[in-house]
């Protein structure tokens, strides 16, 4: 085991790879602080990549009127789209309506209804959802979504998959986001900017001397290294309230209420390209998306996860509920026969005492606390919709430590390979296939909404399928495979199957095997990611 100290003291200590912590230090990092990050997996491998991967308002906030938080996320939508058209793009939304279709009665709204319109007993009406809409349309100002619109579904291809009492729908606008794509690529940017990004580096302790925080590292492999830094991030997510208690043993009485959030993923259920979103008289929603081309996602729950170390699954329990969900509003019932993968994330949301899963705030709570005699910022919550946002709010905490670190920064600023036109994908997938024209449609699809204007770069001078090495299966070359080690911090085939990509639903186990078997040959001098 190695013990190495570092004489240089950095500005910021960022704890946990998730779309907060690499959203902090590259804003941070961009405002001229020196940063260092560690993440003790791999980038986004809690949370942050088992989301919904939606860009959203978060429509049904409104029924708790969650004004501020809807309003931010629906201004940040269009922000972040504009940064990263290759991983986020327009989706449209229908919302079938059936006059005795029941909600949540215990939301603010379900309780004045049930006192002016007691005769509704937990119905809305028309008017009451398309106001709702109406003021998810204006809150947060649009130029590039569209609009809502009143869908008649008699006859049309989102009428076809649906029972047929909903002759009604509404349609509105939200996004896709690629979302452990989006982690990678704050990351990346941070470390361009001069960042060091620590992946599979745990943060064994953390103590403050004269001022400082002295920061214990070790890697996956045993190698142990210490960090000087003037202040610290607490970005562990599910792992936040454990570290303010054990790692930096600090006296705080702020938690996190942990909720498991389950998703399934069936064949493709339906043959166009918009998503639905179906209300159930327990008070949850669920989405069913269109997802990889061939396959549909369902979901989410809610349920309290207690125990942070307990690794979160979809349960038979969890499955079984998004399947009889779903079954209510479509034509055929869907069973566990059609599913073929499903995941599961724990959302660390601030524990405001709230009496259910469902109803507790997904809004974000950021808390500087200097008792150790050093400050660290503590993040609570938070959904990536507001990642950025939540970025910058954590820096006016930050800032005032630092008086010399410069200004916002971030809006407007592509993320990497996302330097192009929102509405440019087509023509880059055309550029794509006329430098590289053996490349067939479905490949250079999936390395434009992957990689953006880097997709040039992960193919450089390649003249032939042959020149990009080994084929891994599913189009997924050594070439790739080896840019991913080099600029996007992989180290496993998992990393690379489930994370840097969704290519695990269409590789075999052997296939993965082998992708892991090449990935342990390669040389620790083939990412500077690999030392301590």
């Amino acid at each position: 085991m190695e013990q190495r100290e570092t004489h240089e003291i950095v500005d910021l200590f960022v704890i946990g790879g998730g779309i907060n912590g690499c959203g902090i230090a590259r804003d941070a990092v961009g405002r001229g602080l020196s940063v260092e990050l560690a993440e003790m997996n791999d980038l986004a491998s809690a949370t942050s990549s088992a989301s919904t991967k939606l860009f959203h308002g978060g429509l049904r906030y409104l029924e708790y009127w969650e004004v501020r938080l809807v309003r931010e996320a629906l201004i940040e939508r269009e922000t972040l789209l504009r940064a990263m058209p290759h991983i986020s793009w327009p989706m449209r939304f229908v919302l079938p309506y059936h006059p005795d279709m029941r909600f949540d009665g215990d939301t603010p709204t379900g309780k004045v209804l049930s006192m002016v319109m007691p005769w509704m007993k937990g119905r809305r009406p028309a008017w009451l959802i398309r106001l709702g809409l109406f003021m998810y349309d204006n809150l947060g100002g649009r130029q590039i979504l569209k609009g809502t619109t009143s869908l008649d579904l008699a006859g049309t291809p989102e009428g076809a998959p649906l029972e047929d009492r909903f002759a009604k729908a509404f349609e509105y606008s939200d996004c896709w986001i690629e979302d452990s794509r989006l982690v990678v690529l704050n990351a990346r940017d941070a470390e361009a900017r001069g960042a060091r990004i620590n992946v599979r580096t745990k943060v064994t302790s953390a103590e403050q001397v004269d001022g400082i925080w002295n920061v214990t590292l070790e890697t996956q492999s045993g190698g142990v290294r210490m960090v000087q830094a003037r202040m610290l991030v607490n970005a562990g997510g599910p792992w936040v309230e454990g570290i303010i208690r054990n790692t930096v043993r600090i006296n705080s009485t702020e938690g996190v209420r942990l909720v498991r959030g389950s998703h399934i993923v069936t064949r493709k259920l339906y043959d166009h390209d918009k998503c639905y979103f179906f209300q159930g008289e327990d008070g949850r929603i669920i989405f069913t998306i269109p997802y990889e081309n061939d396959f549909t996602l369902i979901g989410t729950t809610d349920a309290d996860h207690k125990d942070v170390n307990e690794k979160p699954v979809c349960t038979p329990a969890e499955r079984d509920y998004l399947l009889n969900f779903a079954s209510k509003y479509l034509k055929k019932d869907i069973t566990k026969e059609d599913v073929v993968w499903t995941y599961s994330g724990v959302r660390p949301l601030y524990n405001d005492g709230a009496s259910s899963a469902t109803a507790a705030t997904r809004d974000y709570v950021l808390t500087v606390n200097e008792s150790a005699g050093a400050p660290i910022l503590n993040v609570f919550g938070g959904k990536i919709t507001t990642y950025r946002r939540l970025a910058e709010s954590a820096l006016e905490k930050i800032t005032p430590f630092f008086p010399n670190a410069g200004k916002p920064w971030t809006a407007g600023v592509p993320m990497p390979g996302g330097d192009f036109p929102v509405d440019g994908v087509e023509a880059l997938k055309q550029q794509l296939a006329t430098r590289y024209p053996f490349l067939g449609p479905v490949w250079v699809t999936r390395l434009v909404k992957a990689y953006g204007m880097d997709a040039f770069e992960v193919l450089g001078d390649a003249t032939a399928e042959a020149d990009l090495g080994q084929n891994f299966g599913a189009n997924l070359t050594e070439r790739e495979v080896s840019w991913l080690v080099e600029k996007e911090f992989a180290r496993s085939a998992e990393d690379i199957v489930w994370r840097r990509s969704k290519l695990g639903l269409r590789l075999t186990q052997d296939e993965i095997d082998v992708l892991d078997a090449w990935l342990t040959k390669v040389p620790a001098s083939a990412s500077q990611h690999y030392a301590v």
